[in-house]
């Protein structure tokens, strides 16, 4: 029986699980390579998955979970604090829903380092070095958490072992800054086999804002498997119209087996073709089976959307999952990088997503059991200056910033970590981004001085010095 030749929309939904790879891209057999490595996969973690949301650009933490009302006007702010559930412990007013859960989560306020770039690379990876990066990656980038994960086999076999939602940190800025791809979540010096699933989005935008960098508007849409197009040598219109879809990919791997994309993984074309056409993953994406009330729930925005789909994923036991925060330019923009309108820009869009996508996630896991092995993780790369600049914005500030962690081991109502007047140093127990990290494969039970082997041979540790943060494990 035939079928017509697929729709744009079908290719996306349905079409083929491909892999943008950080450097050159590659496709599913060398991810099933690395995930059929045979190394031992830990079963001892409090977590069986992690769902991280990066808050891109530098969220302001004394506007959010670090307040300081007695400063003076100039570094408190616009906004007035708020009791949460956790007796002591005050957020933002326009954190309501976040703030009646906080005696479920633990909050890190004095996350430090000297890593001033807006990339999610040290975040995900523990690795600081002090030094303004490129926005691009490297083969010399250190292994994010989500290859760490593929590297020791963890996760289910038919589907990826690391998933980055909605699209590739740097996508949506590809018309200012060609060939960006900020450094972060990739297989790094392990190679690009162990590159997470990089998904794809078509963001929508209610109206043009006239000066988009400081006048952002919410992009709605959902995240989406990547298109039948995106995998190497192979090109939507050159797809027949007369057969179908499964009998087309079967065509197109055996001219991909013969090309130099996929030399020497012919072994693994039969797994890469069944996960291609895997249920379990053509599922987590089809959001048509949701309740529209537990959408709206979420939110209908792209990252609303997106932590629906992280929360499919890691229903289907996916160990790593990431959502970012991400500029649309020239059209739009959902990011925390408020050298203007700061106040503006957190009141009227980034606080109201948040807070609407972050305790969503966190019922709607409760609710399924999941909560307790799954670890949430809300962060971003640094934190903003104490004081308020000509343009009403902060300015970056990686020498103090916070990160929210729930479910997944974590204590319940615990604070780590004391600042300054301002918010801006901490005055005891400093944490680098090293710490989170290895809090994160702690609760993974994955050890964080394990080390895997770099470009030279030498080996590196996969929380590079870091160390738990006990205080927040339960």
């Amino acid at each position: 029986m035939t079928s017509p030749q697929p729709t744009r929309r079908e290719l996306l939904r349905v079409g083929g699980l491909s892999l943008f790879g950080g450097l050159g891209g590659f496709s599913v057999p060398r991810l099933l390579k690395a995930a059929g490595a045979g190394r031992a996969r830990p079963d001892n973690g409090q977590a069986r998955s992690v769902i991280m949301f990066n808050l891109l650009g530098g969220p302001s933490q004394m506007d959010m979970f670090d307040m300081k009302p007695a400063a003076p006007p100039e570094v408190r702010g616009e906004f007035s604090p708020i009791s949460s559930s956790l007796p002591g412990l005050q957020i933002c007013e326009h954190l309501p829903r976040t703030a009646k859960i906080m005696h479920r989560a633990s909050l890190v306020r004095t996350i430090t380092h000297k890593y001033n770039s807006h990339n999610p690379l040290a975040m995900m990876t523990g690795y600081a070095d002090g030094k303004t990066r490129a926005l691009s990656t490297s083969r010399s980038d250190p292994p994010d958490i989500g290859a760490i994960c593929q590297y020791l086999g963890m996760g289910p076999r038919d589907l990826p072992g690391a998933v980055c939602l909605p699209c590739y940190p740097g996508w949506g800025e590809a018309s200012m800054y060609p060939g960006i791809r900020r450094p972060g979540p990739y297989g790094g010096f392990l190679g690009a086999q162990y590159d997470p699933m990089f998904s794809i989005c078509e963001p929508t935008f209610r109206k043009k804002p006239a000066r988009p960098y400081y006048d952002p508007v919410w992009p709605y849409g959902e995240p989406m498997m990547p298109a039948l197009d995106a995998l190497a040598g192979m090109n939507r219109d050159r797809l027949g119209d007369r057969r179908s879809l499964l009998t087309q990919l079967d065509d197109r791997f055996e001219q991909l087996q013969s090309s130099r994309a996929i030399d020497r993984l012919d072994g693994f074309q039969q797994r890469a073709f069944s996960m291609l056409v895997s249920s379990k993953t053509r599922d987590a994406f089809d959001l048509s089976r949701e309740p529209g009330k537990l959408r709206d729930r979420y939110g209908r925005n792209l990252f609303g959307q997106s932590m629906m789909v992280a929360r499919r994923l890691v229903e289907s036991d996916v160990p790593f999952v990431s959502v970012h925060a991400e500029n649309f330019l020239p059209n739009g923009s959902f990011t925390y990088d408020m050298h203007a309108n700061n106040f503006g820009l957190l009141r009227d869009y980034n606080l109201p997503v948040l807070d609407r996508c972050f305790t969503a996630l966190v019922e709607d896991l409760e609710q399924r059991g999941l909560l307790d092995s799954t670890l949430i993780v809300v962060m971003g790369e640094m934190g903003r200056s104490p004081k308020i600049n000509a343009n009403a914005g902060r300015d970056h500030w990686p020498q103090c910033g916070f990160s929210l962690l729930a479910g997944g081991g974590v204590r319940h109502g615990a604070v780590f970590g004391q600042t300054d007047k301002q918010a801006g140093y901490p005055i005891d127990h400093p944490v680098s981004p090293g710490d989170v990290v290895a809090t994160i494969y702690q609760l993974l039970g994955i050890d964080p001085h394990m080390t895997v082997p770099d470009l030279d041979g030498r080996p590196v540790p996969v929380a590079h010095g870091g160390e738990p943060i006990w205080d927040v494990i339960g």
